[in-house]
């Protein structure tokens, strides 16, 4: 996994009282450039005050905040595994931001959106991946995505929806709104930790996946407590806030945790299925 024209930032650190703890940056978006009219969750790219460019994933589209937190869990946890995401920054959006925009629908997503939302750094000279052009994973990388994908239940992916970028001689993981899914339904969230993921006989990269116990491995050697505790803090306070009030936010961050501790722990499901279907498909 060599060649990456550039690697995510380190992460600023913050104290509380004796406590330290890591935070994503924060930026102010100042220019707005375009919407990106791909996904679903109609991202924008806009420059912020640091005089980077980032696509913007606004509290106002779609699932709302939930694939916000998303898109940091899943990518930070990715980064973790070793694999490339793009720098995960939170970014402000003032209420004048984007004003002469046209489009009444985007007009109004950015006044649903005004405040932090997700920006993640824009890649340059990066094109989709595409196999049918013949792009192609390492199996360590590829290992590596489809294991985590299915560790953290990503239904995007597939060669509908690759959600990777190439870059000269590196993989990019971008898009991760969509996985997560058991947070939109926490009663129900624990039946879910032991799913096997069938949706991993989808995956884009699953022919390059031939290395998958060693990937497992490496997983479960990376992804200790204190690791995916300090992943869990990086998401904002005012994104974990229920609107039904039915949690804290300590007690939202302790049901992510507890959740991904016991998936890791059952790991074995899924893995099973990847080697099932990588059988069947190829």
């Amino acid at each position: 996994m060599d060649g990456c024209l550039r690697q995510a930032e380190v992460r600023p650190t913050v104290y509380t009282g004796l406590m330290e703890m890591q935070v994503l940056p924060k930026v102010k978006a100042l220019r707005y450039i375009l919407p990106l009219r791909e996904g679903g969750s109609l991202p924008i790219l806009a420059e912020a005050d640091n005089g980077k460019k980032y696509v913007v994933k606004m509290r106002g589209a779609g699932q709302g905040v939930l694939s916000l937190v998303a898109e940091i869990l899943s990518g930070e946890i990715a980064r973790s595994l070793g694999l490339h995401v793009p720098e995960l920054v939170l970014i402000d959006l003032d209420a004048a931001f984007g004003r002469n925009e046209p489009d009444a629908e985007i007009q109004d997503l950015f006044k649903k959106s005004v405040g932090w939302n997700v920006g993640m750094e824009f890649v340059p000279e990066a094109t989709i991946f595409d196999a049918a052009a013949g792009d192609k994973a390492t199996a360590e990388e590829a290992s590596r995505t489809v294991w985590l994908d299915a560790f953290t239940m990503n239904v995007d992916r597939t060669p509908k929806n690759a959600n990777l970028l190439r870059q000269k001689n590196c993989m990019w993981l971008i898009d991760h709104g969509a996985s997560l899914y058991f947070h939109h339904d926490w009663p129900h969230a624990s039946d879910k930790v032991g799913s096997k993921f069938t949706k991993s006989g989808e995956h884009i990269l699953l022919r390059w996946a031939t290395e998958n116990d060693d990937a497992a491995q490496f997983a479960h050697e990376k992804l200790t407590v204190d690791e995916l505790s300090r992943i869990v803090g990086l998401v904002p306070d005012e994104y974990l806030v229920s609107e039904a009030g039915e949690a804290t936010v300590q007690e939202r961050r302790a049901a992510y945790l507890d959740f991904f501790t016991a998936r890791l722990d059952q790991s074995k499901s899924f893995v099973e299925e990847i080697a099932r279907v990588r059988a069947e498909v190829l």
